[in-house]
């Protein structure tokens, strides 16, 4: 089974985010399973309900063929959550294709799959903290809106987000058996 689980907050979660990745890759064939902090209806920033029947603290990474994380300011709940950095562990060491757009790539940071990778996140003029964060991860910072190193997929945020689900598109399209 040709699936993906879009790990998203339970409130919170960029909508274009998720569902323009989403959409794509429902195109090319692949089953998008939500998956969140809490089972039940989650809430997008601009109001995008999404029907959440996994959570993260019972998913085995091994069932999907990648792991895909949506930024937003819920996403921030991620970042120091050990079970997640478990879930993104087993996920690299198994070789499965790990995707984050806008902050969330801070988790991926956290979980220390960054160390010499080339990565993005979101970040303002005003907020460097991001990059910052990435950089102490020991990732190096790429300022484009996609970056692509191995099998790990950063984006920059909302403004990505086609391009971001067309990048976890093709690199899955590889990889198919």
């Amino acid at each position: 089974m040709n699936q993906v689980a879009y790990i998203i907050a339970f409130r919170d979660f960029r909508d274009e985010e998720y569902l323009i990745p989403k959409e794509i890759l429902e195109r090319e064939g692949f089953k998008v399973v939500p998956v969140s902090s809490s089972k039940g209806t989650a809430i997008g920033k601009l109001g995008l309900k999404v029907e959440v029947a996994h959570i993260f603290q019972e998913i085995d990474p091994l069932d999907y063929q990648a792991l895909i994380f949506a930024g937003g300011p819920g996403a921030q709940e991620f970042i120091e959550e050990e079970k997640i950095h478990e879930i993104v562990r087993k996920a690299f060491q198994n070789q499965e294709l790990i995707a984050a757009i806008c902050i969330a790539p801070l988790i991926l940071a956290k979980s220390g799959i960054l160390k010499g990778k080339k990565a993005t996140v979101w970040h303002s003029v005003e907020d460097l903290t991001p990059i910052k964060e990435l950089e102490k991860a020991g990732a190096e910072f790429v300022d484009k809106k996609v970056v692509k190193d191995g099998l790990i997929i950063t984006a920059s945020g909302p403004e990505a987000a086609y391009e971001f689900g067309e990048m976890i598109a093709a690199s899955l399209g590889e990889n198919k058996i």
